[in-house]
């Protein structure tokens, strides 16, 4: 259990995997929603759009911390081949980013914001996939089965498809579901020390 020395933990994320994740770790929370436009600059690559999709999540709360407050915002990219895949907005779109990450390697970041009323860190961490090479009715069962529109490059490692499809992984799991838990704690214990 952490020792949050009359820190008190905001989550701004609906995710019910960050929540449970948080819960686990013992970190008492509560949750504030507020609507973002998740729009970055073009130019951004890799680890930069997903730092600047957290502040930007930050943003919509400035102002509103109060002292003893640490706000957590996050935003999690998948990045194969120079190319972001978010959230697929329809099945056609979930079909072509399965399709292009089968039998391929591509990377999963997650960065997380962390911000006071006076101070802002943000952290991220990077861990690689691999997936076999999937079939196309594998590809559509995952699809019509368990519509993973709300996660990015259209899949959840904890689901059915990580669980018949990922061949190799290098490095934190938790970040892949969506929240590197180990920098998350980390970081945590150095802002309430």
């Amino acid at each position: 259990m952490m020792n949050l020395n009359n820190h008190s933990i905001i989550l701004a994320s609906g995710s019910p995997r960050r929540h449970q994740f948080l819960k686990e770790m013992g970190i008492p929370f509560q949750v504030k929603l507020k609507p973002v436009d998740e729009v970055y600059p073009p130019e951004l690559k890799g680890s930069e759009i997903s730092d600047y999709l957290a502040k930007l999540k930050a943003d919509a709360f400035e102002g509103s911390l109060e002292a003893g407050e640490i706000l957590i915002t996050s935003d999690t990219v998948v990045w194969h081949k120079g190319t972001s895949l978010a959230k697929a907005a329809d099945a056609k779109e979930a079909f072509q980013m399965l399709r292009a990450l089968s039998g391929d390697w591509h990377e999963v970041i997650t960065s997380v914001c962390f911000s006071t009323p006076t101070t802002q860190k943000v952290v991220n961490q990077i861990t690689q996939v691999k997936f076999r090479d999937l079939s196309d009715e594998e590809i559509q069962h995952y699809i019509n089965t368990y519509k993973p529109y709300d996660k990015a490059g259209a899949y959840g490692i904890q689901e059915w498809i990580g669980l018949t499809g990922i061949e190799e992984i290098k490095g934190s799991y938790p970040n892949v579901v969506g929240l590197p838990t180990q920098l998350v704690y980390k970081t945590l214990i150095e802002m309430v020390k």
